[in-house]
């Protein structure tokens, strides 16, 4: 049994004029990343692996959630295929994760979160939104046997905002 976490960035900002892999989070991205990071830390499942793309916005996001979930900097990697928006490197980073990674945790962008999460997942989501976390799990022994798993939990920052 493998089991992916995904978790795509907290909302950036535009009001700098800097290259997009180089943008940074806004007040309310920092906010949501703690909000959904507290909430999160109930039904974690300690992560064998955590990877990130290496844009600031979604290092920043991972920085968050790794603080607030005691994740050791130890098993913490960037990956620049990881700033992808269609999904080709995110599908090809996960298959080529070892064998020996049960628990993997993924920081990355849209599209290519939201259509991995549909193919690959039984639920479909019109939009995984940015802080969104959806957790797959997968009845298979290696990463490079990826096929269709089961949507195991999704939290998204409207789930757990006060209304």
């Amino acid at each position: 049994m493998k089991t992916l976490t995904l978790i795509r960035h907290a909302k950036s900002s535009w009001e700098y004029d800097v290259i997009d892999h180089e943008r940074p989070l806004k007040d309310r991205g920092v906010n949501d990343a703690e909000l959904v990071s507290k909430y999160f830390k109930i039904s974690l499942r300690e992560p064998d692996l955590v990877l990130s793309s290496d844009a600031n916005r979604a290092r920043s996001t991972a920085a968050i959630f790794m603080e607030t979930l005691n994740i050791p900097s130890s098993i913490f990697r960037l990956d620049h295929a990881l700033y992808d928006f269609a999904g080709y490197n995110l599908l090809e980073v996960i298959k080529a994760c070892d064998e020996t990674v049960n628990n993997l945790m993924i920081f990355g962008h849209n599209h290519a979160i939201t259509d991995f999460v549909n193919t690959y997942g039984h639920i479909y989501i019109d939009n995984v939104p940015t802080c969104g976390v959806v957790v797959l799990e997968f009845d298979i022994e290696q990463w490079a046997d990826l096929k269709k798993g089961k949507t195991a939990q999704t939290l998204f920052p409207r789930d757990v905002k006060p209304s």
